[in-house]
This record gives C-alpha cells, structure tokens and sequence, in this order.
C-alpha cells in the first residue's frame, strides 16, 4: 500500500523527523499536536481554548485528505494537569458528543513547553471507496 506522509511546515518536522500525519490506504494516525499558544485567543492557563485549538486544526488537516472528525475512531489526550479534565472533555464533545471515538485521557509530567496543558494524537479510518464495475 502507498505511504502518503501529511506535512504542514513545521520546522520541528525536519528537526525531529515526523510529520503531521501519516496515511497507508484507509488509515490515517496523527501526531500529537498542541495548540497555538497565542496569548489572546488561546492563553497557557486555558485547557479549553488549547484543546478547540487543536481540535480545529486537526479538523483542518483530515478535510486535506478529504476525511472528517467524523472518521476519527480514536482520541489520546494527554495533559500536565489533570483538573482540567472538564474543561478538556467540554470542548472535545463539541467535536466528538456523536461521533464517540474510543478516548484515553492520560495525566504527564510535562509536554515540550511549559505553556502546552494539553496534546491529542488522533487516528482515523477513511470511508471505503465504492468498486466501480465496469460496463456499469
């Protein structure tokens, strides 16, 4: 099967060697992404804001492979502070109150910078494309 590697211009991307995404036939897995940390919309106190950060952004990559949140069969979260699980889990189901991916919500020490609260690795399966018959 063909190996479609999703790449977003990341400098760490190269620095690290990874990329945003990964696709082999119908299986899509997405790294783990934090949210950018701007200071007014998206603040380093603020788990909600950091997790619809991400979640957008992630929305954005899956409709580049022609795919969406609702193709999402699993989600891991991982955050510095697990009181924040509320605020975490009120902004995923805005995405996810239907769509029901398998979830794991893990408690860690730190992620790469101290103004992350919050990081999602996603994986995804891709409807089927129907078989075209011939002479049909």
């Amino acid at each position: 099967m063909k190996r479609e590697n999703i790449l977003t211009g990341s400098p760490w991307e190269d620095k690290m060697g990874y990329c945003r995404a990964v696709r082999i036939g119908n299986i899509i897995e997405v790294s783990g992404t934090v949210a950018i940390v701007d200071g007014e919309k998206v603040k380093a106190d603020d788990a909600h804001a950091q997790t619809l950060n991400i979640l957008e952004r992630v929305e954005k990559v899956l409709e580049d492979l022609n795919i969406s949140m609702k193709d999402v069969i699993r989600t891991r979260i991982f955050t510095t502070d697990i009181s924040t699980f509320e605020a975490v889990a009120t902004a995923h189901a805005k995405f996810f109150k239907d769509i029901k991916p398998t979830t794991g919500f893990y408690g860690i020490n730190q992620l790469v910078a101290p103004e992350y609260l919050v990081e999602i690795e996603f994986t995804a399966i891709a409807p089927e494309k129907p078989l075209i018959q011939e002479g049909l």
